[in-house]
């Protein structure tokens, strides 16, 4: 028997539309249509904060087989606007699995669209670049959605870091969490301890137990929290989290950092990365399509070895005005843009992807100690 599936339709800012069939929850979406390469991990990929503002297409072709479960979260609920998919699997079979990928997105109302050529949509995205776009089950009018997607925002200018920060400080203490055992590992009682406060933009749950596996108590505080206030709890080291939205629009985070350097080591991800850049003098970008997924090859400039690495942004740092504050330590081997760079001088290393990865492979942990061994040294 044939299951009966409601229509819904894609359309992008220049008019480009895809037809389709609905899953997950029946409404309508808005946001950047942008791809994920990986193969897997879409449930990671969904709690991701970096994507508010976005829907997400999946390159892989069927999605949604292993269903979804509790541990596998990097946020309290799916940050995406709307998820973009060739074959949504109805039948999911895994030993943790609670709910299926379409109750999950119908549960916390984000609309899904499957059925789609994504190979073509992916093409297109890569032609002529990661554009706005509406998903919507309801109202499946061509010419009103042609209309009302041309009023659309870019996201260049948008600060949706503010739509994605704590409400308030709070301490993390978990490690990594192991499938063997079935709940986080303790933090390591061998390390000596090191205070860490972690600026939240949109930091991802990995990031925090990566952070406790060096040996780090972090106490994550809002995006706006003031840079006096960080030091003044006297921490040994300083994180900026990854986070969704044009770096350069997040004014406040720009304006702490350039305060923070040169105090107390300071690391950054992703957003983070661009924010420090920026606080030094650099300026940012937008990249076409952005790189999104888990398969990004880097090359480490110091070591020469390279990393197969998580992504997920749509800025980067201009080169050249890096150049003249900041020294380059990681390239993206697939079109030269910046992946890392580090200011010795002040005790600041950044990169533009994820060592954390969730999903992803886990060449670049190294990272993690890094950042702890800068931290043993300063203090």
């Amino acid at each position: 028997m044939l299951l009966k599936k409601d229509k819904a339709i894609l359309i992008l800012q220049d008019g480009t539309f895809f037809e389709g069939y609905s899953f997950g929850y029946a409404g309508e979406a808005s946001g950047e249509v942008v791809f994920n390469t990986s193969m897997a991990g879409y449930q990671e990929i969904l709690t991701d904060p970096s994507y508010k503002g976005q829907i997400v297409t999946m390159t892989y072709p069927m999605i949604g087989n292993y269903g979804v479960n509790l541990e596998d979260v990097e946020s309290a609920a799916p940050q995406v606007e709307g998820f973009i998919v060739k074959e949504y699997s109805r039948v999911y079979s895994n030993y943790r699995a609670q709910e299926s990928l379409g109750d999950y997105l119908k549960r916390f109302k984000i609309p899904g669209i499957e059925g789609i050529d994504t190979r073509a949509l992916v093409r297109h995205l890569r032609d002529k670049g990661a554009k706005p776009g509406i998903l919507s089950t309801s109202d499946l009018d061509l010419k009103r959605l042609k209309k009302r997607v041309k009023e659309l925002p870019s996201m260049e200018g948008q600060d949706l870091v503010r739509e994605v920060t704590c409400d308030k400080a709070y301490s993390w203490k978990e490690g990594t969490y192991s499938v063997a055992k079935g709940v986080a590992n303790p933090a390591p009682k061998d390390l000596a301890r090191k205070k860490v406060i972690a600026y939240d933009f949109g930091i991802k749950k990995n990031i925090l137990r990566h952070l406790v596996d060096v040996g780090c108590d972090v106490k994550v505080v809002p995006a706006n929290t003031p840079a006096e206030a960080v030091l003044a709890e006297k921490p040994d080291g300083v994180f900026l989290s990854n986070g969704p939205g044009d770096p350069a629009a997040v004014t406040y985070a720009i304006e702490n950092a350039r305060k923070l350097i040169g105090k107390q080591p300071i690391f950054g991800i992703c957003l983070g990365h661009q924010i420090l850049g920026l606080a030094l003098g650099a300026k940012t970008y937008k990249l076409k399509f952005g790189h999104r997924g888990g398969n990004q090859p880097v090359k480490n400039l110091k070591s020469g070895q390279v990393e197969i690495t998580a992504q997920n942004h749509g800025f980067a740092i201009e080169p050249k005005s890096l150049s003249k504050v900041g020294q380059l330590t990681h390239m993206h081997l697939n079109d030269n843009t910046i992946s890392g760079f580090t200011r010795e001088e002040d005790g600041v290393m950044a990169v533009q992807y994820h060592p954390e990865a969730s999903p992803g492979p886990h060449d670049s942990l190294y990272l993690f100690q890094q950042f702890r061994d800068m931290m043993d040294q300063k203090n």
